[in-house]
């Protein structure tokens, strides 16, 4: 278990970065393997359609992390005046709130992503590509929420 009161040595530290690091460089690589295969086995076209839907995945998404930093904080608030069971509460309430906030946005997006993508200017083939893999990829949203884990203390995961 790491403590962030602990002297940091650059073993322990790397301990504590590389499961962030480690998310980033697989999500990195799940970006251009997707790109490699669409582009080279379904066209430009769908190409185009997907790195015009993955900016607006990518901000759903961002209510995940934005619930993880926050809840990170108050968490470790609690763990700090040594409130294991509070902290625990808040732990618990930090995933439900992530996953039911993660399937809400999921099921607005089916319903506004048409007009939304309609508004930043895709027409004709390229917005029936980015509707169908927004369609695809919307109710993965509750499980990226769920990424909030990556923030959270080292030591509520024990």
């Amino acid at each position: 278990m790491i403590q962030l009161s602990d002297h940091f040595t650059f073993r322990k530290l790397l301990r504590f970065t590389l499961p962030s690091v480690a998310m980033m460089v697989f999500t990195s690589i799940y970006g251009v393997v997707d790109g490699f295969f669409v582009s080279n086995f379904v066209g430009k076209t769908a190409f185009a359609a997907i790195n015009f839907v993955m900016p607006i995945i990518m901000i759903l998404g961002g209510f995940g992390f934005m619930f993880g930093t926050g809840g990170s904080a108050l968490i470790s608030k609690t763990l700090g005046e040594g409130k294991r069971e509070k902290a625990n509460k808040l732990f618990s309430m930090l995933i439900a709130v992530s996953v039911v906030s993660g399937i809400v946005i999921s099921i607005i997006g089916f319903f506004v992503i048409r007009p939304v993508l309609l508004l930043f200017g895709a027409e004709g083939e390229m917005l029936e590509n980015a509707v169908l893999y927004a369609y695809v990829v919307l109710p993965a949203i509750p499980v990226l929420q769920f990424t909030v884990l990556r923030f959270l203390p080292h030591s509520m995961m024990v």
